[in-house]
């Protein structure tokens, strides 16, 4: 038990080192970097005084955000479901070989031989390198679309949406059936693509990367990933945010009124929620609301993990007394 407590604690030091995690430290230095102006465009009507680094600290880490007892939550909830993912959810993960062997061989039986394609390195890298972010990008709309629109997944996604005040840390604040499907959707994304990979370039697939993490999702993270969860108002702008998500659309995509819940799905790009209705430009909001409403049934640790099983309960058993109604 110490050897296993020991070892998730040394991992989850090491988080601000890893550029897989978003609180790695580079993407919080970008973070801190794009917050800068708007730290400089609000100072007059926000802000008593000049200027200063003290200014900006306290604009940066207000402690009535920091210490709010919604992100006392989150940070237990980091520790909490690290533990619970090593201890009960690792052996039941899908893993990404052997979804990429069988989509590989499942294509080369459909088209009876290999599908290679001569192309210089720097083509292939590419092309392999864009076909991981899309797939990712896009698997994580569709999971985020069904943890919405499916009611008992709901449940599980609504301890994300429970917050009401964000920091970077919010990003883990989920309950651990909504992570394990979060583990098995990039599992299935990463197998796809590197089944198609194989079938189309050889066994000889690389990415382009920064520090390990896909050019891409490196390059997202550090224009401003963290800010999605925080006290400050990003907008890119309404051009760019029809194609990709700014921090400012996510934050709407937390408000508490009914209205937003369901808009602004994707991760990075924008495309998806464009292409089904469901996409917010920050400009149309005027004010903001974070949370759902009155509901205070995820103030503590034991309401977030117990919650969601208590109303899935529930549903199914309306359903059932319906069902021997009827009959």
């Amino acid at each position: 038990m110490s050897q296993f407590l020991t070892s998730n604690l040394t991992d989850l030091l090491n988080y601000p080192f890893d550029t897989s995690k978003r609180i790695f430290v580079g993407y919080l230095l970008g973070a801190i970097v794009l917050a800068l102006p708007v730290y400089f465009a609000n100072r007059k009507t926000a802000f008593a005084g000049p200027a200063s680094i003290s200014g900006f600290r306290q604009f940066l880490l207000p402690k009535h955000v920091f210490w709010a007892p919604s992100a006392k939550l989150d940070y237990q909830l980091l520790l909490v479901n690290k533990l619970i993912k090593a201890a009960l959810f690792a052996p039941l993960m899908l893993t990404m070989v052997p979804i990429a062997l069988w989509v590989s061989s499942g294509l080369e039986s459909l088209f009876g031989h290999r599908l290679l394609i001569e192309a210089p390195p720097w083509v292939v890298m590419s092309l392999f390198t864009l076909l991981l972010f899309i797939l990712d990008d896009f698997s994580r709309f569709v999971l985020h679309y069904m943890l919405h629109k499916v009611p008992w997944l709901w449940q599980f996604h609504k301890v994300h949406h429970s917050a009401t005040v964000l920091t970077p840390f919010t990003i883990y604040r989920s309950h651990p059936v909504e992570s394990y499907l979060y583990g098995c959707r990039m599992a299935l994304s990463q197998g796809l693509a590197v089944g198609i990979g194989y079938a189309l370039f050889g066994p000889t697939l690389k990415m382009y990367d920064v520090l390990g993490a896909n050019v891409f999702v490196f390059a997202f993270n550090v224009l401003g990933a963290n800010l999605r969860h925080s006290h400050i108002w990003f907008s890119w702008g309404d051009r760019l945010e029809k194609w990709f998500i700014s921090p400012a659309q996510h934050q709407v995509h937390h408000s508490a009124a009914i209205e937003h819940r369901d808009t602004n799905l994707g991760s990075a790009l924008a495309v998806w929620d464009r292409a089904l209705g469901c996409l917010i430009l920050a400009s149309s909001v005027q004010k903001l609301t974070l949370g759902i409403g009155d509901f205070n049934g995820h103030n503590n640790l034991w309401g977030i993990y117990s919650d969601p099983f208590i109303q899935v309960y529930r549903r199914c058993r309306q359903h059932l007394q319906r069902f021997w109604h009827k009959v």
